[in-house]
């Protein structure tokens, strides 16, 4: 039995070109073809990038269903105004720009199968009429009063943790239950080991086909390194590099130092956000830049004393304190203030930093320090929020799915970035 199950596995990959042979991989895999035949909902999960929608196709085509119609809808690209208008249809003069009748996905998909991806991203007054359907089979066009059947099997599929986003009020409980009926998930390449070595030469012999060259290799200290790898964008960051090196590089053997031109490592020493889950401590970026910002103030204020204190005790150097003052404005050698610091008898002592007793005084410079950092905060995020967006833009030739999914953002999120910064003709 197990001999029949490994060679359907083996089957299905050869027939929706799945490579690789990791267990996670065939556990996924296996769990699609046992759910296929039911009309059971299914939650696929995974990162971005690593072939949710495959199995989705998967599901479909070994379901009763596979004569019937398939269409997958991104949720995230559909702005959320008209995205009840296109899953259930509208009545003539249901909104302004309802010049006619129009039928929805779950209308025109009577019988098939709808695959909602980034489901995450589905406003929560659609999430009650999907809910509907879902238990009841039921919907009703918007402008309409009339109650509609329909026959329709839903896969979603999410990269964002669902549960979470239920705690926290974005996304409804009783959907979650509803839709998770059968989980199913897809590994990030990083935990599937070898596979990133195969997926290499596959598309290493797909890009040699296309551009009519010999195909790229990779030297074993270069493999090891490319196994070692995070990949965030999984599959596609990989295809999309493998591209790169087949056009760019002018040896086929790709040597470790040469696979670190075009896969260097990045932000290990930089603050990461933490996981709620994996962490005790649930920092916002905020936080992280606040607190970055006060290190920077205590070692600046650190930096101050130290200057001051080697320059205090050398009376030619006295001139140097006094031409800058404002440097060491809050900083006292011992009991006496930097304007007198000439005159200090307590030379010798360590100088500290001067703190007000007067609480409404410390209240107040609290409030100063933290609106300059909220405007310094803004201006430099949205600075570099812009310079991301354009770079991910035009890596993907203003494919707008593609950049949203390079900067690990919806497609309407991205949409209402490229209004805000002026993007729409770059």
């Amino acid at each position: 039995m197990s001999l029949k199950i490994d060679s359907e596995v083996q089957a299905i990959k050869q027939r929706f070109e799945i490579i690789g042979n990791s267990t996670k991989l065939n556990n996924a895999i296996r769990v699609a073809m046992q759910v296929a035949p039911t009309d059971m909902s299914v939650l696929i999960t995974g990162e971005s990038g690593a072939g949710k929608e495959s199995f989705s196709k998967i599901i479909h085509s070994l379901s009763h269903r596979k004569h019937g119609q398939f269409i997958a809808i991104n949720c995230g690209a559909i702005p959320e105004g008209t995205i009840d208008s296109e899953l259930f249809g509208h009545e003539k003069g249901a909104f302004t720009g309802a010049t006619g009748d129009r039928k929805g996905y779950f209308e025109v998909t009577n019988g098939g199968t709808i695959f909602l991806d980034e489901i995450g991203e589905m406003p929560q007054s659609t999430q009650a009429r999907l809910l509907r359907v879902l238990e009841n089979g039921e919907f009703i066009k918007v402008g309409s009063s009339k109650v509609q059947k329909t026959d329709v099997r839903v896969i979603a599929a999410t990269n964002v943790n669902l549960l979470e986003a239920v705690n926290k009020g974005k996304f409804r409980e009783d959907l979650y239950y509803r839709l998770s009926t059968v989980p199913i998930y897809v590994p990030a390449l990083r935990e599937r080991g070898d596979d990133i070595v195969l997926l290499f030469k596959k598309f290493a012999y797909d890009f040699s086909e296309n551009y009519k060259t010999e195909p790229i290799k990779l030297a074993e200290d270069a493999k090891e390194y490319l196994k070692s790898h995070r990949f965030p964008g999984n599959i596609r960051q990989l295809k999309n590099l493998v591209e790169q090196i087949s056009v760019l590089s002018i040896e086929r053997e790709v040597n470790l130092e040469q696979l670190q031109t075009y896969l260097p490592r990045t932000g290990s020493n930089l603050p990461a956000l933490v996981d709620k889950e994996d962490s005790k401590d649930n920092f916002t970026e905020r936080d992280i830049l606040y607190k970055v910002l006060f290190d920077m103030k205590s070692d600046m204020a650190e930096l101050k004393k130290l200057v001051f204190k080697m320059l205090d005790g050398d009376d030619n150097e006295k001139e140097i304190l006094e031409d800058h003052k404002s440097l060491f404005k809050n900083i006292d050698s011992s009991h006496a203030q930097l304007d007198e610091y000439g005159d200090s008898e307590s030379q010798n002592e360590e100088p500290t930093l001067v703190i007000s007793s007067n609480q409404d005084e410390f209240d107040t410079d609290v409030e100063d320090i933290t609106h300059e950092m909220e405007i310094e905060d803004s201006l430099s995020l949205e600075k570099k929020e812009k310079e991301l967006i354009i770079r991910a833009l035009r890596k993907n030739n203003n494919k707008r799915k593609y950049a949203a999914e390079d900067l690990g953002i919806s497609e309407r999120t991205l949409y209402r970035k490229i209004k805000q910064y002026e993007l729409e003709n770059l």
